[in-house]
């Protein structure tokens, strides 16, 4: 009886153990299969989700082609009814435009039948008023011609060397010249709106020195030449006035003081409004 006791005893010691590590992998096998579950279950929601948003990232595209579609059927029916009013529009035009080309040819018929009638009805004497209208032109650019021949100041006025060039710029109505001559030495001489007084001659170089005195302010012009102006301004003009000197002689000058009409107009306009 007790070597069946022992047996038993030893058949008890390793099943305990056996049972135990059986209770420890059904555990974990129990662990495993639940943690797979989670992350499968956390796979599934993830991809669900990301499902989702993806069908609604289509639709919104679907929806937005669709606008996108209309608006361009809008735009073209617009632009095929732009089409249609421009070539309704130029119609119209060419229309005009035909109109317009009848009406110039005929404004052209009656123009061209219009001087042919002028043309017929001319006169001798309308041929006379031709002829004496060139012959004035002609005239006047023989004049011209002359005034060409005269020496300019560095102002550009014509200088004139003797009584018949100072006729000639009279005829221009320009200027208004005074002419003068000045015999002796110190003898003050008012000529137009200065006083001129010679003060020496240099009669074999043409050379001359005089006191001009403008607006009782006199200045000294010393060994100046025939024919070389003397400018000067009175006050409130903006054209120069000149005195040239075109003959020199033993203790004499001869020239004339040369006016500018618009310095005459602007002192009777400051003279009026003056008073």
């Amino acid at each position: 009886m007790s070597e069946d006791r022992i047996e038993v005893r030893e058949g008890s010691s390793w099943q305990l153990p056996a049972i135990i590590v059986l209770g420890l992998v059904a555990l974990g096998g129990l662990a495993f299969g639940w943690n797979a579950s989670s992350k499968l279950d956390s796979t599934q929601q993830a991809v669900a989700t990301q499902l989702k948003a993806t069908q609604q990232s289509v639709q919104q595209d679907m929806s937005s082609l669709k606008d996108r579609l209309a608006q361009d059927e809008k735009s073209n029916t617009e632009l095929q009814g732009d089409l249609k009013v421009v070539t309704t529009k130029l119609k119209i035009t060419q229309g005009q435009l035909k109109k317009a080309r009848e009406e110039a040819a005929k404004l052209n018929d009656a123009t061209s039948k219009q001087v042919a009638a002028l043309d017929t009805k001319a006169t001798n004497d309308d041929v006379k008023t031709v002829d004496t209208k060139v012959v004035g032109v002609k005239t006047d650019l023989d004049a011209t011609r002359e005034d060409l021949k005269m020496a300019r100041s560095e102002m550009g006025t014509l200088i004139a060397r003797n009584h018949d060039e100072i006729d000639q710029l009279r005829r221009l109505g320009e200027r208004d010249y005074v002419e003068f001559t000045i015999v002796g030495k110190n003898k003050p001489q008012k000529v137009g709106n200065v006083t001129v007084e010679l003060k020496g001659v240099n009669e074999k170089r043409n050379l001359f020195s005089a006191a001009v005195t403008v607006e009782d302010k006199q200045f000294e012009k010393k060994n100046r030449a025939m024919n070389e102006p003397i400018f000067f301004y009175l006050s409130g003009t903006h054209i120069p006035q000149e005195i040239v000197v075109n003959k020199v002689g033993k203790n004499t000058i001869s020239g004339y003081v040369s006016i500018p009409k618009a310095n005459s107009q602007t002192a009777a306009t400051a003279s009026k409004s003056g008073n």
